[in-house]
């Protein structure tokens, strides 16, 4: 439609089944350049991708013809058949069923690629099941703790 404009950033956070240290060091980098490539076709702008051992932050400008369900859900499919063919992980690699979707404003973007690209230091500090909550806390978002991630502690 002419004249229309949007602005719409997403943060995006989802964990591997059971919440499980399965991402390694080792093939960390090829795993978030092949969710960028994923991203990237589906028009979304990647601003910021850094996967931890037990989750991933994935920070987008959104493309609105694109439904966020649709975008986790391709992500997450392709992503855990690309892992499992290249043999990546001991184990059979699953994402968690699941994720949490955050919108933040212009403003805050640089702070929030600050917090996604220092996930390490953060987690040396907090876990990530106190950071996922408070995360919703911090959003207004009333939660039941049976349909959160797995968390095992």
């Amino acid at each position: 439609m002419a004249n229309t404009y949007t602005q719409c950033y997403v943060h995006l956070i989802f964990s591997p089944k059971n919440r499980e240290a399965l991402i390694k060091r080792e093939w960390k980098n090829n795993l978030e350049r092949y969710i960028s490539v994923c991203i990237q076709n589906r028009k979304h702008k990647l601003l910021v991708l850094n996967a931890q051992p037990d989750h991933i932050h994935i920070l987008i400008g959104y493309y609105l013809s694109d439904l966020i369900p649709d975008m986790v859900q391709d992500i997450k499919t392709s992503s855990t058949r690309w892992i499992n063919e290249n043999k990546l992980s001991a184990f059979k690699f699953e994402w968690q069923r699941g994720y949490g979707a955050f919108t933040h404003s212009k403003s805050q973007i640089d702070k929030v690629i600050k917090y996604i690209t220092s996930q390490e230091d953060h987690h040396k500090k907090i876990s990530f099941k106190i950071e996922y909550m408070e995360i919703l806390r911090k959003n207004d978002i009333e939660f039941d703790d049976r349909y959160l991630f797995e968390f095992f502690d």
